[in-house]
């Protein structure tokens, strides 16, 4: 299948990536009166923090260097943020990077969408954020 559309190249196409996703999740049922009405997120002074991340995690940038598990942790206390929450959040997250991107850093913006989404939602749960938190250790025969 071809398509014209680009690959993610730079913190421009971050941006573009990142702020169309919120225009969604503000128009979502179940995600919008999280972000508007309990975090009552400013979306000028967020986009800058969260471009930060995005382009660390997409390109090494290495610019976020907050801690993205205390405001997920300060939002649940408000709002119990359940797997319904979070399988939302990475439904709209990977329509929008399919409706603008393809190639290997929209995959990657996929990936790690779903790899970050899991890791939260265990954490919240007061789980490990690892997805090997099962491996356990058993008893040697004696």
């Amino acid at each position: 299948m071809e398509t014209d559309l680009p690959d993610l190249r730079d913190r421009d196409d971050v941006y573009d990536l990142v702020y169309g996703f919120y225009q969604r999740v503000f128009q979502d049922e179940l995600l919008g009166p999280i972000f508007i009405d309990v975090a009552q997120m400013d979306l000028d002074a967020h986009m800058p923090i969260m471009c930060d991340f995005w382009e660390t995690v997409l390109f090494r940038a290495g610019l976020y260097k907050r801690n993205a598990l205390q405001k997920h942790l300060d939002l649940h206390e408000k709002a119990s943020l359940g797997s319904e929450h979070f399988e939302r959040w990475l439904a709209v997250w990977t329509t929008n990077v399919d409706d603008h991107y393809v190639g290997p850093k929209a995959e990657l913006a996929k990936i790690q969408a779903g790899r970050i989404a899991q890791s939260i939602h265990r954490r919240l749960q007061g789980r490990s954020g690892s997805q090997f938190e099962t491996i356990g250790t058993r008893e040697a025969a004696e």
